[in-house]
C-alpha cells in the first residue's frame, strides 16, 4: 500500500507540472493588458498630460512587479529574422505587428529604425499640438487644432499597419495634413523620415533569414518567476515581489491590486464550510435511509421515502432557496431567520467569545445550510439504496443470512461495506467542488463565498483568480482521487495495490 501511495505521489507530480504549465499559458494568452486593467485614473490629476505620465509610470511600476518585462518562457524557436529581445516591446498589438512585417520583410534593423520614426513622428504630434495653444489667433487654432487630432489617429493606425499598401496611403494622408500650416512643419520633416526608413524596409528586405530555424534561451523568465518567485528558487531567499505558486503565491489581483491568496482567503472559507457541513450533513442523514429503504425493499416506507427524495432531488435549488426566503425570512409571513448575510450589518462585537459569535452567525446559516444539503441528501440516499440494493443480493450475503446471522449484522457488517464504493466515488469529487461554491445560493443569500467571487471575476477577466481557482481545482482534484483509493481498500479488503 505504502509503495502504490509513492508511486501515486511521484505520478502527480508531472501532472501538476501539466496543470501549472496550461494555468501560466491560459494567463498569457488571455486577451487584453492586464495593466490596463489595474492601473486607473489618479484622483486630483486633471490635466491629460499628467494624467497619462503617471499612468504610464504606474504601468512601468507594476509590469516590473509583475514580471511582465521578462521573456515568457526559458526558450523561444523563431527564425534568425526575429531578434530576442522582441519581448521587450510590450504593446501586444505594436508586438504582433512587429512579428508580421519581420515575416514580411526579415530586416529586423530596418524594421526597428521604422517604428523608432513613427514613435518621434507621434512626439511631433504631440508638441505640435502644445504649439497652437500659444496662438492668440482663436480660428487659427480650432482649425488646425482638427487637423492636428486628425494627424494623431492617423499615425496611431499607422503605429499598427504592416500592409505596405496600407502604409503608403497613410503615409500620403498624414503628408497631405503636415502641409497645410507652417506649425505642422516639424510634422512634415517626421514623416518624410519615417517614409525613408519604410522605403529602406521594403527595397532591404532579407527573405532567406525567415526560413533559418533559431532558438534563444533565457534564463530568468515569467514562467520561472511564477512558478518559483523572483528570489532563489530552492529558499526563495531575496524574493521582492513574488515567492511563487510553489509556495501558496498566485499573484496580485487584477481588480483589487490586494494578493490574490488575501482575496480569495476570506470567500473560499465560507465556501469550504458550506460545502463542507452540507456534504457531512448528507451522508449522515442518506446513508441510514438508502439502507433502511433497500432492506425493507418495496415497503411503505421505502416508496413514500422515494417519492420524497424524487421530489427534493427534482425541485431547483434558487426555487428552494427562494421558498426558504419568503417561508421563514420574511416579516410579511415568518421572520424566524436573517434574510441575507453570514452575520450582522454592524459585524461581530469586538471582545464576543467563540461560542458567542457561534450563537450569532448560526441563525444565518441554517437556510443555507438546508438549500445546500437537501439535493445531495436525494442524491446520495439513492445512491444508497441502488447499491445496497445489489450487494444484499450477492451469494455471500445469503449465505450470512442462512447461517442465522441477526439482520443488523448481515447489514451493517456484511453488506454496508461492499456498498460504499459508490459513495467514496462521489466522496471524492467534494474536494475540488469547495472551493467553488455555488453562484445561485451566494447570491440569494448574500453570502461572500467563491462561487460569487469566481463570477465577478470571470466577468472582469480577472485572470489571476480565475487560474487560481482553475490550479487548485487540479489539485484537489488529485488529492480527492487518492483519498478514494485508499478509502477502496479499507472499505474491501479484496482491493489491493500491490503486484499481486
Amino acid at each position: 500500500m505504502s509503495r502504490y501511495l509513492l508511486k501515486r505521489i511521484f505520478i502527480f507530480i508531472p501532472t501538476l507540472l501539466v496543470i501549472i504549465l496550461l494555468a501560466f499559458i491560459i494567463s498569457v494568452k488571455a486577451p487584453g493588458d492586464p495593466l490596463d486593467r489595474m492601473v486607473t485614473a489618479q484622483d486630483g490629476v486633471t490635466d491629460q498630460s499628467s494624467l497619462s505620465w503617471n499612468a504610464q509610470l504606474e504601468k512601468d511600476r507594476w509590469r516590473t512587479k509583475l514580471g511582465l518585462d521578462l521573456p515568457v518562457f526559458y526558450f523561444s524557436i523563431t527564425n534568425a529574422a526575429t531578434p530576442d529581445t522582441l519581448y521587450r516591446i510590450y504593446d501586444k498589438r505594436l508586438r504582433e505587428t512587429s512579428k508580421r512585417l519581420i515575416q514580411a520583410y526579415g530586416n529586423w534593423e530596418e524594421i526597428s529604425a521604422y517604428q523608432s520614426s513613427i514613435q518621434e513622428l507621434a512626439k511631433q504630434v504631440e508638441l505640435t499640438e502644445e504649439e497652437l495653444k500659444k496662438y492668440t489667433d482663436t480660428a487659427t487654432t480650432l482649425l488646425y487644432r482638427d487637423t492636428v487630432n486628425e494627424t494623431f489617429f492617423q499615425v496611431q493606425a499607422l503605429k499598427y499597419a504592416y500592409s505596405d499598401a496600407t502604409i503608403r496611403s497613410l503615409l500620403q494622408r498624414i503628408r497631405s495634413l503636415s502641409g497645410q500650416h507652417p506649425v505642422m512643419h516639424p510634422i512634415y520633416l517626421a514623416i518624410e523620415q519615417t517614409q525613408s526608413n519604410w522605403t529602406d524596409v521594403v527595397e532591404n528586405s532579407q527573405t532567406i533569414k525567415r526560413y533559418i530555424p533559431t532558438i534563444h534561451f533565457y534564463r530568468n523568465n515569467q514562467f520561472h518567476r511564477w512558478v518559483f518567485g523572483d528570489g532563489n528558487w530552492l529558499t526563495a531567499k531575496g524574493a521582492v515581489n513574488t515567492k511563487g505558486i510553489i509556495r501558496g503565491d498566485f499573484g496580485y489581483s487584477y481588480q483589487t491590486k490586494l494578493p490574490v491568496h488575501q482575496v480569495i482567503g476570506d470567500r473560499m472559507r465560507w465556501s469550504l464550510f458550506f460545502s463542507l457541513i452540507s456534504v457531512c450533513l448528507a451522508y449522515i442523514i442518506s446513508i441510514p435511509l438508502g439502507i433502511r429503504a433497500a432492506a425493507k425493499r418495496n415497503s411503505v416506507f421505502d416508496r413514500t421515502s422515494s417519492v420524497i427524495l424524487f421530489v427534493l432531488y427534482s425541485m431547483p435549488t434558487f426555487w428552494v432557496a427562494t421558498l426558504l426566503l419568503m417561508g421563514f425570512a420574511n416579516p410579511l409571513t415568518i421572520q424566524a431567520f436573517p434574510a441575507s448575510g453570514v452575520e450582522p450589518m454592524t459585524g461581530i462585537p469586538e471582545g464576543t467569545s467563540w461560542l458567542q459569535t457561534i450563537a450569532i452567525r448560526i441563525p444565518y446559516l441554517i437556510l443555507p445550510t438546508i438549500s445546500y444539503t437537501y439535493a445531495q441528501l436525494a442524491f446520495l440516499s439513492r445512491i444508497t439504496r441502488v447499491s445496497m440494493l445489489e450487494t444484499l443480493s450477492q451469494d455471500y450475503v445469503r449465505t450470512a443470512q442462512a447461517k442465522g446471522l441477526s439482520q443488523f449484522r448481515v447489514i451493517y457488517v456484511h453488506a454496508f461495506r461492499n456498498a460504499l464504493l459508490p459513495l467514496i466515488t462521489v466522496f471524492s469529487n467534494i474536494f475540488p467542488a469547495a472551493i467553488g461554491g455555488s453562484v445561485i445560493l451566494e447570491t440569494i443569500f448574500g453570502i461572500p463565498g467563491m462561487g460569487q467571487h469566481i463570477f465577478q471575476a470571470i466577468y472582469s477577466n480577472d485572470y489571476p483568480v480565475i487560474i487560481t481557482v482553475f490550479t487548485l481545482t487540479g489539485v484537489l482534484t488529485l488529492v480527492g482521487y487518492l483519498i478514494a483509493d485508499i478509502l477502496y481498500a479499507i472499505a474491501d479488503p479484496r482491493i489491493t495495490f500491490s503486484k499481486k
